[in-house]
């Protein structure tokens, strides 16, 4: 069939026979090795692994050989490996994505939101802060004896005072941290036209004065010899009546400028109960 064609542009003089043997695996194995050799090099998935780990590990190769430290090679080359393995086996780099797109898609809250976060954290730090004071405040009062739980009897016999000690080295800062943590709550429900606002007004003056009540509950612990605490009972009135006093105000607030807060399902029954 080809043989005439052949003839009719240049002459003939001989014919050899040729026979080829065709498989048709090799060319799939081929075809299939092609394939799998253009993703590795095109796909960005898998270029990272099969040639972006071995480019590290030679230019690290190239580096040391020019500083005459190919000792270090192998250390070097298991770190670079573990790290890879560490960061494909618990996703790293997935949470990484992760968070690139939520920093960029990020948008911030409402200002008076803010200012509650804000207040929250500076709250925590403060209750935090009295904490930690607290506990000093009782270590450097009581002698070591006394805090030694081995020998509980003396334990328990010291435990008012160093209860005492704590209360008075961190009240003022936790109740500081509450209070701001409230206030900014506050801050957000009046945004928001909420009628929590008025009820976390009168929290915010009850646990402000019980700061002087636990401060006179530290005395009595630290010296109980004083038979009537004045100081603890006058404290405690007067918190009674400071708590009566600002859940009455806030009931008169609350229905006196009921239009400024959005209804809610409760009742000024349940409102004033609080």
């Amino acid at each position: 069939m080809v043989l005439p064609l052949i003839e009719s542009r240049i002459p003939v003089s001989s014919v050899r026979r040729v026979v080829i043997k065709h498989s048709e695996s090799i060319e799939e194995t081929a075809a299939l090795f092609t394939r799998y050799l253009r993703m590795i090099w095109e796909n960005p998935k898998y270029s990272r692994i099969f040639l972006g780990l071995p480019g590290i590990l030679l230019v690290l190769l190239g580096f040391l050989w020019v500083f005459n430290l190919l000792t270090y090679f192998w250390i070097a080359f298991l770190l670079v490996l573990g790290s890879i393995f560490l960061i494909k086996g618990f996703g790293v780099d997935r949470l990484a994505k992760k968070a690139y797109i939520w920093i960029k898609e990020y948008s911030p809250p409402p200002f008076h939101v803010q200012i509650a976060s804000f207040t929250a954290i500076a709250g925590f730090l403060s209750a935090g802060i009295g904490l930690y004071q607290g506990f000093s405040f009782a270590a450097s009062n009581i002698s070591e004896h006394a805090l030694n739980i081995s020998d509980l009897g003396v334990f328990l016999e010291n435990l008012p005072r160093i209860v005492g000690w704590f209360i008075q080295g961190s009240v003022s800062l936790i109740i500081v941290g509450i209070c701001v943590v409230l206030t900014g709550r506050a801050i957000r429900w009046y945004f928001e036209r909420d009628t929590r606002l008025l009820r976390t007004a009168a929290i915010i003056v009850v646990i402000a004065w019980s700061s002087q009540i636990l401060e006179q509950t530290s005395r009595v612990l630290i010296n109980p010899s004083e038979l009537f605490p004045a100081g603890l009972v006058f404290s405690i009135f007067i918190g009674i009546l400071l708590a009566i006093a600002s859940f009455l105000i806030i009931f008169i607030v609350h229905r006196k400028y009921s239009g400024f807060f959005r209804e809610k399902e409760e009742e000024i029954e349940e409102f004033a109960e609080g």
